[in-house]
């Protein structure tokens, strides 16, 4: 394995962790989730919806390496499949969000550190923005001459995933300290939210 990752080209592998660092910083259902989650949750719920956005781009990665990514991309209904239940799935956490009252326990966006993971696992798992960057976008920085693609794909999968964690764990730690600004503001917080998630929703279904 040493020798794949030696193998890479180092600009290659630059530009595979910029755009995988764009990637993390747009605005997306993973952003939206981690941030609502640090905001009512503190920084602690926050952190640990960053670690259930993880596990859900390790489902990815490990998917992509074992072909999956071929698959879809050959069988389109597959991928609208994912892309369908990530819009219902979205469409649940807004009407939860938007029902929420103006108190902090009600609306927040999970109700512990465990109810943190398991939705952040399920939002990133079912996004198939995630799952069309690891499956169509991480084998094109593959090079067949240094070693086997699945192996290369689990890599780069280590390195995007890496980059993603500690960007998701900042941010919901950060949202979480902030939290105390934002408090009398809940309400409308909660609202924002709802229309985010509704929006990024009807892009999947659009799309």
């Amino acid at each position: 394995m040493w020798d794949v990752l030696t193998g890479f080209d180092p600009a290659l592998l630059a530009t595979f962790v910029v755009a995988g660092l764009l990637l993390n910083i747009t605005p997306g259902a993973d952003f939206v989730f981690v941030t609502a989650s640090g905001i009512a949750g503190g920084p602690r719920v926050g952190m640990a919806a960053g670690i259930g956005i993880n596990l859900g781009i390790i489902v990815h990665v490990v998917a992509a390496a074992a072909g999956i990514s071929a698959f879809l991309l050959a069988v389109p209904a597959a991928y609208d499949a994912i892309r369908f239940a990530g819009a219902a799935y979205l469409l649940w956490l807004a009407v939860q969000m938007w029902r929420a009252s103006g108190d902090l326990a009600e609306g927040r966006a999970a109700p512990g550190i465990r109810a943190a993971i398991r939705r952040g696992f399920i939002t990133n798992v079912l996004n198939p923005k995630t799952a069309l960057f690891i499956f169509a976008f991480i084998p094109q920085f593959t090079v067949p001459a240094i070693g086997p693609i699945w192996m290369q794909i689990l890599i780069l999968g280590a390195i995007f995933m890496i980059n993603g964690f500690i960007f998701v764990t900042c941010l919901g730690a950060a949202a979480g300290l902030f939290a105390d600004v934002l408090r009398a503001r809940i309400r409308a917080l909660n609202k924002l939210t709802a229309i985010l998630f509704g929006g990024l929703a009807a892009r999947l279904i659009l799309d």
